[in-house]
């Protein structure tokens, strides 16, 4: 595979202490990490002269808005089995193309061409697929088995 190729309430007891309940928990709305729901992957190894690909989908959510959604496939034996991918280790990930899907929602698209030789020299077996979420105030989720895959 190419190398492109991876979430309060307080109740006042009279009404001034709910409202100042109130506005706490706005505030701390726009604190929520970014939330990944129905993340899907979909490898199509190449066939002929035809490329395969890999396509990866999620649903982020954050109250703040989505700022970045970036996307890294890593193969399950590999040394990034052994350490735990961290935030830093996403930055040269690739980014997902997203389109708004909802309120606070947006609906994440990674799509990468596998060339025969890509597909030659990847690990067979077992992938995952890595997602870091950055939300518009800053906050972000690492999931870095957003969703698996196989090659065959």
């Amino acid at each position: 595979m190419s190398r492109r190729v991876a979430l309060a309430v307080a109740a006042g007891v009279v009404s001034l202490g709910g409202a100042a309940a109130g506005a706490f928990a706005l505030a701390h709305a726009g604190e929520q990490t970014p939330t990944l729901a129905h993340s899907t992957a979909r490898y199509t190894a190449p066939d002929g002269d035809r490329d395969g690909s890999l396509t990866f989908v999620t649903d982020v959510t954050a109250p703040s808005g989505v700022k970045s959604v970036k996307v890294l496939a890593w193969p399950q034996n590999s040394s990034l089995a052994e350490k735990s991918l961290t935030a830093k280790d996403m930055a040269a990930a690739q980014p997902a193309a997203c389109r708004p899907s909802g309120q606070d929602t947006v609906r994440c698209t990674y799509t990468a061409e596998v060339s025969t030789a890509d597909a030659e020299s990847s690990p067979r077996g077992a992938w995952h697929v890595a997602v870091l979420a950055t939300a518009q105030d800053g906050t972000t989720t690492l999931d870095t088995e957003a969703a698996d895959f196989t090659v065959r």
